[in-house]
């Protein structure tokens, strides 16, 4: 009789209509990936065996298998919101502290500084040590504090310029409110160690050749903020350096000179400075600084931040300097198929899926990481569509096969 066969076949194409309808009731949910209802035939057991000729008794269902293949990444106006292109899962918390993995990247700030989803779960990832490097420990949930950047004293200055050939030898004694005892000046500003800015300023003066033949030697000069560096009025002014240069107008030696920098003002004082004038030359040439570069800043208050494909959540100061704040943390699984699904686009590892394999974005076979964009679903409802005119069509070639059976029964029945 095929009535068994008829509702094990009605009941797989309910099935995959229930499949299907989930996939299209999800086609806008970010980060949902497409279900697949499999089936396998069914034989009936007998103590001689199956016989040479079996006829199976019907279809059950065997798996419903998620694709999780890569779909469209859409950009958003929220710097939070993250998609995964390649291989991964958003590793997250939940409230009572059980990992769970996602591919929904929707994520927010939540009061105390935590990246969270919609259900609370927090986004986990790697800390920022008191060094500025990134944490090689165990992935723990991110927080951005929004505390404000430290100020940095400039400890280093590089000033690359050309002196004119020129210029007049001076013979002055150097006086810095004295133009006519110098031959160029240039300034630039530094900060201290609370983030105070300072102009310090070099002078060049040409003294001319050591010797018949030689090339010329300038004197640099130093102040800060119109103070004289290395000597005290009305002391003898003492050049910070001086630069020797060859007949062809190349300097034949520029090491760094440290300029100690007196503060009054509760700074750490005095302030050491190396000033290096490497690439200085001296040809019949105006006077031009062609770069010049000092790395300390002042304090700093985050305005935002964003994320760098491997995950760097990198914040943007006041003080235009950005400083890396955390990094995000993917997983990924040797068979993603073996995730037990928990709703709310969670999964939660199993036996069959194997350990995660935990690391930041870019390493270890995982994908990168695109900040103010979300993965879409992969549901393709054009195929699912298709699939479910397929369903209704198998559904009624099995609700057929009962009528059919109920025909010859009658049949059989009326039989005298």
């Amino acid at each position: 009789m095929a009535f068994q066969q008829g509702l094990s076949g009605l009941n797989a194409a309910s099935k995959t209509m229930e499949t299907i309808g989930n996939n299209v009731a999800n086609a806008g949910t970010v980060g949902f990936k497409k279900s697949q209802a499999q089936f396998a035939d069914v034989y009936a057991s007998s103590l001689i065996g199956s016989g040479a000729s079996p006829i199976g008794i019907g279809t059950k269902l065997a798996r419903v298998s998620q694709s999780f293949t890569q779909a469209n990444i859409t950009g958003t106006n929220n710097p939070l919101d993250i998609a995964i292109n390649g291989d991964g899962f958003f590793r997250m918390a939940d409230p009572s502290g059980a990992i769970t993995y996602t591919r929904n990247g929707q994520f927010q700030l939540n009061k105390n500084g935590n990246i969270e989803n919609a259900n609370g779960s927090l986004l986990t990832g790697y800390p920022v040590g008191a060094n500025g490097a990134i944490s090689n420990g165990a992935a723990a949930p991110l927080r951005i504090t929004n505390t404000a950047l430290a100020p940095k004293p400039t400890d280093k200055y590089n000033v690359n310029l050309n002196l004119d050939s020129g210029k007049p030898v001076i013979g002055a004694v150097f006086d810095p409110t004295d133009p006519t005892t110098y031959t160029n000046q240039t300034s630039v500003g530094v900060y201290d160690s609370l983030g105070n800015s300072h102009v310090l300023s070099t002078f060049y003066v040409n003294r001319g050749p050591a010797a018949p033949g030689a090339g010329n030697t300038w004197d640099v000069y130093a102040t800060v903020d119109g103070t004289p560096i290395g000597y005290v009025p009305p002391a003898a002014p003492v050049a910070l350096t001086s630069i020797a240069f060859s007949t062809g107008g190349v300097a034949l030696a520029t090491p760094a000179v440290n300029a100690n920098l007196t503060l009054t003002n509760g700074a750490t004082s005095p302030q050491a400075v190396s000033v290096d004038f490497s690439g200085t030359t001296q040809y019949a040439l105006e006077f031009g600084v062609r770069d010049q570069t000092q790395n300390g800043y002042t304090a700093g208050n985050l305005v935002s931040f964003n994320l760098s494909p491997d995950g760097k959540v990198v914040g943007s100061y006041t003080n235009g300097q950005t400083y890396t704040l955390g990094q995000v943390a993917l997983a990924r699984f040797a068979d993603p198929n073996g995730l037990l699904a928990q709703g709310d686009n969670q999964w939660v590892e199993t036996s069959v899926s194997g350990p995660p394999v935990v690391s930041t974005p870019g390493n270890s076979g995982l994908g990168v990481v695109q900040s103010s964009a979300v993965e879409e679903s992969n549901v393709d409802l054009t195929a699912e569509l298709v699939s479910m005119i397929t369903a209704q069509r198998i559904y009624q070639a099995n609700a057929q096969t009962i009528k059919t059976e109920d025909q010859i029964m009658q049949t059989l029945v009326n039989l005298r």
